[in-house]
């Protein structure tokens, strides 16, 4: 089996780690990239990492959906939808990295986005690409809404918790830090170096666009609406999400039980690693990996169940998770291509 797969937004930091991950992926030939603001020039003009590894040129957006069998779109929310119809018009599959697929409610995407749903029955035939928790939906759809980055690392780390009904569903706190690759390629102040170089600070405090996300997420795991408090911070380095995540523990829990649960949920999942008692996730143990570390800890002084759960957010928190949905839609192990080793320091 050859896959042929393009990547929309391909000189994006995420539409650059999807390039960099299925040129090494057994069963996946790269037929097309594309990028409006490099149209015509080689990837590795843009990205000189790439230089002898492929020779794939920026072409138009319109002319890579018919060149392959699955789209990847690493695109700015507003703009997937249009490609979401070329793509079900010919029958191929849509991944999209974006945020336009991801919110059920268009209320809640009015809300946070600004925008609509302009073609409502492509988003009810749309799936919430979390393997780990919606395997079984995601293997027969063609449109694939890629989480969050925040939400993944959130999710991942809290639903067993919640579908076992360990911890209370109200007062839930989230401390999350990202690497400044989160905030894309584009030039800001508050990722320009001199900003963020020795500087640790929030921001987006109980605003950033991924809650409703992460609430919608845990909603269904706990069985009932959940509102959550979500305090981002920015991290000087280029790569990573820690998420540190609060609960109150419901009466007659213990840690073993917690544990259990764990263990439970997460024994058969390849990406994701329930740490051993008494240690803590950290992000350079899965750094350039599709690994998901979540670390089980309790402050027995006030009865308080926390998470910590560590990402790469350009891999499991994008690109790779992009792959692993793609893996299962065309029936490959879901390693193909993600058998990745974190570097040792």
């Amino acid at each position: 089996m050859s896959i042929k797969a393009a990547v929309v937004g391909a000189t994006g930091y995420a539409g650059a780690e999807l390039v960099r991950l299925l040129l090494s992926h057994p069963e996946v030939e790269i037929a097309a990239i594309s990028s409006v603001s490099f149209e015509n020039k080689p990837l590795s003009e843009v990205y000189p990492a790439f230089l002898d590894f492929t020779s794939l040129v920026c072409e138009n957006q319109r002319e890579v959906v018919e060149k392959s069998d699955v789209v990847f779109a690493c695109l700015p929310h507003g703009l997937s939808e249009e490609l979401a119809e070329q793509c079900a018009a010919q029958d191929k599959i849509f991944i999209d990295l974006g945020a336009d697929f991801r919110l059920e409610n268009e209320s809640d995407y009015a809300e946070w986005y600004d925008g609509s749903f302009t073609n409502p029955e492509l988003h009810a035939g749309a799936v919430y690409g979390l393997p780990e928790l919606f395997r079984d939906f995601i293997k027969d759809k063609k449109i694939i809404a890629n989480p969050g980055c925040y939400p993944t690392s959130v999710a991942l780390g809290l639903y067993p918790a919640l579908k076992k009904g360990l911890i209370d569903t109200d007062g839930i706190i989230i401390d999350a830090k990202s690497g400044v690759t989160g905030a894309g390629r584009g030039l800001t102040l508050n990722t320009h170096y001199p900003e963020c170089n020795e500087a640790f600070s929030p921001y987006k405090v109980a605003s950033h666009r991924h809650t409703p996300e992460i609430e919608q997420t845990l909603s269904k795991a706990a069985g009932r609406k959940i509102k959550v408090t979500f305090v981002p911070h920015l991290l000087p380095v280029n790569r990573g999400i820690l998420s540190t995540v609060y609960g109150r523990i419901k009466l007659g829990v213990s840690a073993e039980k917690v544990r259990d649960a764990y263990h439970f949920y997460y024994e058969n999942e390849p990406f994701v690693r329930i740490l051993p008692e008494g240690t803590t996730a950290n992000l350079k143990n899965v750094k350039y990996t599709n690994l998901c570390d979540i670390s089980l800890h309790i402050d027995r002084r006030t009865g308080t169940l926390i998470v910590v759960s560590a990402i790469d957010n350009m891999v499991k928190g994008a690109a790779g998770q992009a792959i692993q949905n793609m893996n299962i839609l065309f029936g490959l192990p879901e390693e193909a291509g993600l058998r990745l080793i974190p570097p040792s320091f």
